[in-house]
């Protein structure tokens, strides 16, 4: 099997799972609840998606035990996908990045009102972290391993993390800022919860220290180079393709890696950080050809 092959059957495979894990995760969670939240919040999951963060969870947990993961396992990928899905309902609201179009559909608030896009958007933080928690118990922790992971999520989500990455994004547009400031923007604003994704799977598969900071440092490297190469197929991309507006950033006056350094001089810098989570994972003696695959098509994807 060639390489190509390999990661488009791995990536289908973890896509059913995690896509049969939300769907139990979110029904369970939205019992109840009043359909003006529910119904954006199905809305907004349905559109599809990559899924990277779930199966980079998976993956990592995988590297540390053998054998199939139970599902439970992926259940708790899911919680990181609910809050994923909140960053991109609240992401495109008017006041934010203000886009009409997600994943190839209209984008929550265009679909269900601006209003119940943003209650929606914040019911799912509160969700991901229930979801987080039920699984974890689920797969046999104790209160210490569950707080972890709980922890590890709200804080990649919080301030330190996605949120306050947002935040420097939206006051960087329209300024000349430094290519170190634009690479602290996106370690916090995507990087942050991609790291979770490998740290989750990693501490639920309890996970020895070296291993842990291994795969941690794996993260920080991919993050950074998936969000290089979101900002390159802004550039590049084809709407049709990506299912996102082309050309946001040049409009909103983004700050960007091709903006700095030019289409090639980003291409350059997140293949450099691509060969970076690749040393990691050699140095913490990890070894995955799921993780080699996913580093990889971090940069090589079309959407």
């Amino acid at each position: 099997m060639t390489a190509e092959s390999y990661v488009e059957t791995f990536l289908d495979r973890e896509r059913r799972e995690v896509e049969r894990a939300l769907a139990r995760v979110v029904e369970a969670l939205l019992a109840g609840a009043p359909d003006r939240v529910a119904t954006p919040i199905r809305y907004a999951l349905g559109t599809g998606g990559k899924r990277i963060r779930p199966i980079l969870c998976v993956a990592a947990y995988r590297a540390v035990r053998d054998g199939e993961p139970p599902p439970a396992l992926y259940d708790l990928a899911a919680s990181l996908e609910l809050v994923h899905t909140y960053s991109l309902i609240h992401d495109d609201l008017p006041g934010m990045d203000d886009d009409d179009v997600r994943r190839g559909r209209p984008s929550t608030h265009r679909a269900h009102g601006t209003a119940p896009a943003i209650v929606s958007g914040a019911a799912l933080i509160p969700l991901a972290c229930r979801a987080a928690a039920e699984a974890a118990a689920a797969l046999g922790l104790g209160e210490p391993g569950r707080a972890a992971l709980v922890h590890e999520l709200c804080v990649a989500a919080g301030a330190g993390g996605m949120v306050g990455g947002q935040v420097a994004d939206l006051e960087a547009e329209g300024r000349s800022i430094t290519a170190t400031e634009l690479e602290e923007i996106h370690r916090r604003k995507t990087g942050a919860l991609l790291t979770a994704a490998l740290r989750l799977g990693a501490v639920a598969a309890e996970a020895r220290p070296p291993v842990l900071e291994a795969l941690t440092s794996y993260g920080r490297a991919v993050g950074l180079a998936f969000q290089i190469a979101d900002d390159l197929l802004d550039v590049t991309g084809r709407s049709e393709v990506t299912g996102k507006t082309g050309g946001r950033d040049l409009e909103l006056a983004k700050a960007t890696f091709p903006a700095l350094l030019g289409v090639e001089g980003a291409r350059k810098r997140a293949e450099g950080e691509v060969a970076g989570a690749l040393a990691a994972l050699a140095a913490g003696g990890v070894s995955s050809r799921e993780l080699d695959a996913l580093a990889r098509y971090a940069v090589e994807r079309d959407r």
